[in-house]
């Protein structure tokens, strides 16, 4: 399923996630002009590398110009596809507005960089000694989905879904679309523990538990940061389903 668009109108211009979203098409786009070994330091120097974390927990140094521990925020704005980026900045474009004009500007830039390190310390508990860069801003826009089940459970979404050759578009309710979504990273999740191919595991692919636990961290920092504090216009104007 692709959400196309939400009907959850805004009144404000979201500077923060316009500048998310800019900041992150514009590092793919530098990853894009580098050398295969240039982009592999590259990862290296500001992706997660759970093994290098781990040293730099206990204190030993791995001799790199950015700290370990930055690498928690840095990682959230690299990707490794066109499909990576795309899907995340398309996610981040649906759900982040909302959000960011719940919270303020600067409470969501806190929320959405907290909900990304702790993705990525989620992600990074299962293989503390892994030697695969993990990245993606993956794990800081599921926080952000988190927030909105919560938030907006009722707001239809705009969904595109492939049947074969074919496709439909259909509008399904916030809390079915996010939480099909997220039962179906914590299960791929569980699933991944065993053949060992999630980001920052062994072999590389999709970091499911950073998915998984950026939407539980999400739900619990939006309340914390006041998300659920006052009626919102849109919370008001909401059709029930």
């Amino acid at each position: 399923m692709v959400p196309l668009k939400d009907e959850n109108p805004i009144h404000i211009t979201p500077i923060v996630t316009y500048v998310l979203i800019g900041l992150n098409v514009l590092i793919f786009l530098i990853e894009l002009i580098l050398s295969p070994d240039q982009l592999n330091n590259f990862f290296h120097l500001f992706a997660v590398v759970p093994q290098e974390l781990s040293a730099s927990f206990n204190g030993i140094s791995v001799h790199q110009p950015v700290p370990e521990f930055l690498t928690l925020f840095t990682s959230q704005f690299l990707h490794a596809s066109f499909i990576h980026v795309g899907f995340n900045m398309l996610f981040l474009w649906i759900f982040g507005n909302n959000i960011e004009e719940e919270l303020g500007g600067v409470k969501f830039i806190i929320f959405y960089l907290t909900c990304g390190a702790l993705a990525a310390l989620s992600q990074y508990i299962l293989a503390t000694e892994s030697a695969i860069p993990s990245l993606g801003a993956s794990g800081a826009i599921a926080g952000v989905m988190g927030a909105y089940i919560l938030k907006f459970p009722k707001v239809r979404i705009l969904t595109l879904i492939p049947l074969g050759i074919f496709f439909y578009t259909i509008r399904v309710p916030a809390f079915l679309f996010l939480g099909f979504w997220f039962v179906q990273q914590a299960f791929s999740g569980i699933s991944m523990l065993e053949v060992q191919t999630a980001v920052g595991m062994d072999s590389g692919g999709v970091a499911y538990w950073a998915h998984a636990g950026g939407f539980i961290f999400g739900a619990v920092l939006a309340f914390l940061l006041g998300l659920f504090s006052r009626t919102s216009y849109n919370e008001d104007s909401i059709v029930d389903w």
